[in-house]
């Protein structure tokens, strides 16, 4: 018994995927936060090309 959990203490796979999973959870955050701080600028820019196109 003293020996299983010296062992499962020692175990580390399950450590890298958690490390894997919160960086990709952060960089989710991230970009989330990002495009929509940039979502009201891409909408402008967008409706002045629209506008463009529509006078061309």
């Amino acid at each position: 018994m003293k020996s299983l959990l010296k062992r499962f203490v020692k175990d580390e796979s399950g450590a890298t995927a958690i490390e894997y999973g919160l960086i990709a959870a952060i960089i989710g955050v991230g970009l989330i936060a990002v495009l929509g701080l940039l979502s009201t600028d891409l909408s402008e820019i967008f409706s002045t090309i629209g506008s463009g196109l529509d006078n061309a």
